[in-house]
């Protein structure tokens, strides 16, 4: 009969349940059986130890600063905020936004014409993610329908590694007069070209110095060796005396002085633009007009033949200028 020690083995008397109970302790003590060899022979085995899965790392997030507004003091506001919203969206996308399609889409999202992205250029590199921080908004000319709006920008792209990668563009954005707001008609991305083997000095000195700011591409005009030695000559010499930050130097700008077929400075290399004097943006009306006037003599004294600014300064010949184009900036031209 059965045994009623509850493991369902059969033998006689007190030692086939002893015999049964020995059985039991070995099994518990290997942890595991066979599933059973002729005569009762039983083996066993360790479970291999499982591995823990080891989560991926988190990409580093791209920065993501907020879109440029324009402040206090400026001329027509919203035709900067139309050339900055259409940058924003052909330089930033999120992972599978980017392409010429994509770009499309978010153009047209504006209520501006999708074709836009096709002249996208350097802005919208070969990326899968990419983000964009409007340094600056700038005029490149400012009539009563036309403009040119220069966004000054330092971008961040993810490559197909996940290394981010940094950089900057300028672009030349054309707008025309429209209701309910003005449209983009075309953009114009700057392309400094590869760096010389070697910085001149001047150059090297501009760099290593702190007293003077400038964006990716203005420090990539000054590295082609496509820019005089006037340029980061003054820069030093005003960067004594004040803090400056450089909005443009050569990429970027209109290659003709806006609304004429003069030939501007800057694609030349002998001109740069200030956006901030000691830190106070040019455009801001807090920004005391004696520093700035201050700064636009200095200017002149450094070498400049054509000071440019919102300031009028009573001077010989055309040195000094004022116009709704450079209430935003003080422009530094060179003539040779």
């Amino acid at each position: 009969m059965t045994s009623g020690d509850g493991y369902g083995y059969r033998g006689t008397g007190r030692r086939g349940v002893l015999r049964a109970g020995a059985a039991a302790v070995l099994l518990g003590a290997v942890g595991c059986s066979s599933g059973g060899k002729p005569g009762g022979a039983s083996t066993s085995s360790v479970a291999a130890p499982t591995a823990t899965p080891t989560a991926a790392p988190m990409p580093t997030p791209l920065p993501n600063p907020p879109l440029w507004q324009p402040g206090p003091g400026e001329i027509q506001p919203d035709v900067k905020r139309r050339a900055v919203e259409l940058v924003a969206a052909l330089g930033a996308w999120p992972p599978g936004g980017q392409g010429v399609e994509p770009g499309r889409a978010r153009v047209a999202a504006l209520g501006l014409p999708p074709g836009l992205a096709d002249q996208a250029g350097r802005l919208a590199p070969a990326a899968v993610e990419a983000s964009l921080e409007v340094i600056d908004a700038q005029y490149g000319g400012i009539l009563a329908d036309s403009a040119s709006v220069l966004v000054v920008c330092r971008q961040w792209t993810r490559q197909s590694d996940g290394s981010v990668a940094p950089g900057g563009i300028t672009v030349d954005v054309r707008l025309s007069r429209a209701e309910p707001r003005w449209t983009v008609i075309a953009l114009h991305p700057g392309d400094p070209g590869p760096a010389a083997a070697s910085p001149a000095p001047a150059v090297a000195k501009v760099l290593a110095e702190p007293r003077i700011e400038l964006p990716p591409e203005a420090e990539a005009d000054l590295l082609s060796g496509n820019v005089h030695d006037t340029v980061p000559t003054a820069m030093l010499r005003l960067a004594g005396p004040y803090t400056l930050s450089v909005s443009v130097v050569r990429t970027g700008h209109p290659l003709d002085v806006f609304g004429t077929t003069r030939p501007s400075d800057h694609p030349l290399g002998r001109a740069f633009d200030v956006r901030r004097i000691d830190g106070r943006a040019v455009v801001d009306p807090a920004t005391p007009r004696q520093l700035i006037e201050s700064f636009m003599r200095d200017a002149a004294a450094a070498g400049s033949y054509n000071v440019g600014g919102p300031v009028a300064i009573a001077g010989a010949g055309n040195q000094f200028f004022t116009d709704d184009t450079h209430h935003d900036h003080v422009h530094i031209g060179f003539n040779s």
